[in-house]
C-alpha cells in the first residue's frame, strides 16, 4: 500500500512525519489536516475534479517491540466529475482505519514475509503490517491512502441513472432503418 502513489517530485502530496522513538505503548493522538496546496496535490493523486477536506484523528502507539500501531477515523469532502452527465458531484468521506507499521528489516517483516501466503486476515481488522524504513512513518500518506480506498469509482449526480443515456434498446421500436435488413432475404447458395 504505501508503495509508489508519490507525485513526481518523490514526496507525498500530504505529509505528516512522526519518529518512531517517539510512540510509547500508550496511545498518542495526533491530529492532522491537508493545507490547501496539500489538497491540490491530493486531488491530482486521486484524479479527482477537487478535495476540499482531509483531516484525521490518528492514535498512535507501539505494537510489539519495534513496530506502530496507527488507528484512527479520516474524513474528506471530494469533487468528482459524474460518470455519465460529467456534472460535479460532491461527496464525503468518513472511515475508521487500522494499520501496524513494522521496520523493513526487523525479525517481524521476515515473519509477515515468511507466513503471508498461510496468514488468515481478519476482514474487519488491520492489513497485513506495512514495513517503514528509517526511523520515520508518514501518517498523512497513510490517511491519504485509507482516504483513497472509500472513493466511489462510479460516481453519479442525483436521480442520473444509466438508463437515462442508453442509445437504443431492443424494446423500443426505431424510424430508423435496420442496416441488416436488407440481408434477411439472402440466402446463401
Amino acid at each position: 500500500m504505501m508503495k509508489d502513489h508519490n507525485t513526481t517530485s518523490g514526496k507525498p502530496p500530504f505529509s505528516y512525519p512522526v519518529k518512531v522513538g517517539n510512540i510509547s505503548a500508550n496511545a498518542v493522538t495526533v491530529k492532522v489536516e491537508a493545507s490547501p496546496g496539500e489538497l491540490k496535490g491530493v486531488a491530482e493523486l486521486w484524479d479527482v475534479v477537487e478535495v476540499k477536506a482531509l483531516k484525521a484523528e490518528v492514535y498512535l502507539s507501539r505494537w510489539k517491540k519495534d513496530g506502530v500501531r496507527i488507528k484512527g477515523r479520516v474524513s474528506a469532502e471530494i469533487v468528482q466529475s459524474c460518470v455519465v452527465t460529467l456534472e460535479p458531484v460532491e461527496s464525503k468521506i468518513d472511515e475508521t482505519f487500522e494499520q501496524i507499521f513494522i521496520p523493513e528489516g526487523s525479525k517481524l517483516a521476515r515473519i509477515v514475509a515468511n507466513d503471508a501466503a498461510e496468514m488468515v486476515l481478519d476482514p474487519d481488522g488491520p492489513d497485513a503490517p506495512e514495513t517503514f524504513i528509517g526511523d520515520t512513518i508518514d501518517v498523512g500518506e497513510a490517511v491519504t491512502e485509507f482516504a483513497a480506498l472509500a472513493i466511489d469509482p462510479y460516481p453519479r449526480a442525483k436521480d442520473v441513472d444509466f438508463s437515462d443515456h442508453i442509445e437504443s434498446d431492443a424494446s423500443t421500436k426505431s424510424d430508423k432503418p435496420n442496416p441488416f435488413a436488407v440481408l434477411k432475404d439472402w440466402k446463401k447458395d
